[in-house]
């Protein structure tokens, strides 16, 4: 069914920083973690978000970043990156967002877990690189990486890996979902389709009702944190 590796567990508790003149909270810096964690509905052991509108939450309980990307945005940034470069909890090689399906499911160790919506590149990116464009850039791309809601309780190890129990039958791909939110927004078909996925997460199924009754979420301030 599909498996992946994990290469890195990271976790780290919201930190106050210096953005544009002002101080913003923000978990993007977390550490790799040599232990074993326990997976609770919202977070592993010792994680924590600050911005719960676009990162935690029941359906964002875990975000992941496939290791694959780390070169590319080596070559853009001029810069080496350490694990968890993207603020990710997991950081896999195996699970591309090609490959990836909304609704899939996965053990994760004791945990079971499935693929709730994409990751939404936000401001926080700009936050560590001290790039403005960084969040767009990753959004363009479709390198976004993407969230777990947690269907069971756990602990979980580096050395467990990921293995896909259930692919979902739809076939909605990350990459897709991600063509479909930022890059195709006239592909009402398009959107109907993902919507069918009952499995997507509640913010995105309402971002996409939203345009089909011809109103569009303003990304802005998740882009820039400007508001």
């Amino acid at each position: 069914m599909g498996q992946g590796e994990i290469i890195s567990i990271n976790v780290g508790k919201p930190v106050q920083v210096q953005f544009n003149n002002r101080e913003v909270s923000t978990g993007i810096f977390k550490t790799p973690s040599d232990e074993p964690l326990f997976l609770s509905w919202l977070n592993f052991d010792g994680d924590g978000q600050a911005d719960l509108v676009h990162h935690g939450g029941r359906e964002k309980a875990v975000c992941v970043y496939p290791y694959e990307h780390y070169p590319y945005w080596e070559r853009e940034l001029d810069r080496a990156l350490g694990y968890s470069a993207f603020g990710e909890n997991l950081t896999t090689r195996g699970l591309l967002e090609t490959e990836v399906c909304i609704g899939d499911i996965f053990q994760l160790g004791e945990a079971i877990v499935q693929v709730s919506q994409p990751r939404q590149p936000c401001f926080k990116l700009s936050v560590k690189y001290g790039a403005p464009d960084m969040p767009l850039k990753v959004q363009e791309t479709g390198y976004t990486g993407f969230y777990f809601r947690v269907l069971q309780e756990g602990l979980v190890s580096k050395a467990d890996g990921l293995i896909r129990t259930r692919r979902h039958p739809q076939g909605i791909t990350v990459y897709y979902a991600n063509r479909i939110m930022h890059r195709e927004k006239d592909n009402l078909e398009g959107v109907r389709k993902i919507l069918q996925v009952e499995e997507l997460s509640a913010n995105w199924r309402k971002t996409f009702l939203k345009r089909l009754e011809g109103s569009e979420t303003d990304p802005k301030e998740r882009l820039t944190g400007d508001k």
